[in-house]
């Protein structure tokens, strides 16, 4: 079996190899490159594994005329940039001791034990320069029926890295089969060593949790953290029930991790996932949205376009209940709209607080009329209520 693509017969990315090779080194696409083209999605990052020590690959790819970034030398990885495009090369490795969050490592010759350091058996498939895949654990069976495992004993690997913890809900939602169900192996081994997450930190479940809300269904994968109880631990309170009505209600639209996690609610994470303040102050209105009642063109109007979206969606599944009639061309409306009623046509009358007062009034008016009462109406003060 081969992979094939733009990617793996890119000039640049070929040449790479052909220099390690020239000098008798192997040069092995290993990981994400090699799973996704396999599953025929696109790929992303390109990972270059080697039996070269770092040094030598450094000294082989500058000699060959590539800019060389010593972005993790110590551990073995250099970024060698071809045609303005990262490989990250990295030469065989073997743990040596592990404490959950950083390895020792030491560099090996054995692509078999390069392999079998690495978390699930899909990313643990290398292919040769040209394309040839290697599969020295078996997980290619497992990559072609979508069923996400642990490389080796599930606990073993977690104690390497508990954000594996995270990984293994994150892969699985995104790469695994959902009529299969999640491996029961690898689910009873995150619940039992679900406290080791406490030591990460909040960079690394922030970025971990917000690619996993991000996939296109997240809702199986996140049910099944809540049943490990890994789920309580990284979003204190949280109810995964309204998640896979929300995404039935999206409708095949772009995900958004920011919605979801306001569907899930629970506790306030802009610390503990070191959110930006974008984000966190984000978060807040469409929290405040979802439990204020305001209609779809209102909250088009107070929020901009996609966070009204993401209100209206959110706050359907939480309720249980169908998105309103003609709520998007509302959303619109509400966006484009500007309030009738300008400070300049209380005044000179009214000043100060006064004017500030009888502004906010009209505003409550406005908003009562669904954004549909004009100038006039509004400044005589008129009931719109009804």
């Amino acid at each position: 079996m081969k992979v094939t693509g733009a990617w793996i017969a890119d000039a640049g990315t070929q040449a790479i190899c052909a220099a390690l090779v020239a000098a008798g080194w192997r040069a092995l696409f290993v990981g994400g490159c090699v799973r996704n083209a396999l599953l025929d999605v696109p790929v992303g990052d390109i990972d270059i594994a080697s039996d070269a020590p770092p040094q030598v690959v450094s000294d082989l790819c500058r000699a060959a005329g590539f800019k060389v970034v010593p972005t993790g030398i110590d551990h073995g990885t250099v970024t060698v940039v071809a045609n303005g495009v990262p490989h990250e090369v990295t030469t065989f490795r073997r743990d040596v001791e592990t404490n959950g969050r950083h390895a020792v490592v030491a560099f090996s010759d054995r692509i078999e034990e390069d392999a079998a350091r690495r978390d699930f058996t899909m990313n643990a498939l290398y292919a040769a320069p040209d394309g040839t895949v290697i599969d020295p654990l078996g997980g290619l069976p497992d990559l072609q029926a979508r069923r996400l495992r642990f490389v080796g004993d599930p606990a073993l690997r977690i104690r390497e890295d508990y954000l594996r913890i995270l990984r293994f809900f994150r892969f699985h939602a995104i790469y695994g089969d959902p009529a299969q169900g999640i491996d029961a192996e690898g689910l009873a081994a995150c619940a039992a060593l679900a406290e080791g997450l406490a030591g990460l930190s909040a960079e690394r479940i922030g970025a971990e949790m917000k690619k996993l809300l991000a996939a296109a269904d997240p809702a199986p994968a996140v049910a099944s953290m809540a049943q490990a109880g890994v789920l309580a631990r990284v979003l204190p309170g949280a109810d995964a029930r309204g998640l896979a009505p929300l995404v039935h209600l999206e409708a095949g639209r772009a995900p958004r991790w920011l919605r979801r996690l306001v569907v899930l609610g629970g506790a306030d994470v802009a610390q503990s996932w070191r959110l930006s303040r974008s984000e966190a102050r984000d978060l807040g209105r469409l929290r405040d949205a979802v439990g204020s009642g305001e209609s779809p063109a209102v909250l088009g109007w107070r929020m901009q376009a996609d966070l009204a979206v993401d209100a209206v969606l959110a706050r359907a599944a939480l309720l249980e209940m169908p998105v309103p009639d003609g709520w998007e061309a509302d959303v619109a409306r509400g966006a484009a709209a500007q309030m009738p009623v300008k400070p300049a046509d209380l005044m000179p009358g009214l000043q100060g607080q006064a004017l500030g007062a009888r502004l906010k009034e009209i505003e409550a008016d406005w908003c009562a009329s669904d954004l549909r009462a004009g100038r006039d109406v509004l400044l005589r003060g008129r009931s719109l209520s009804g």
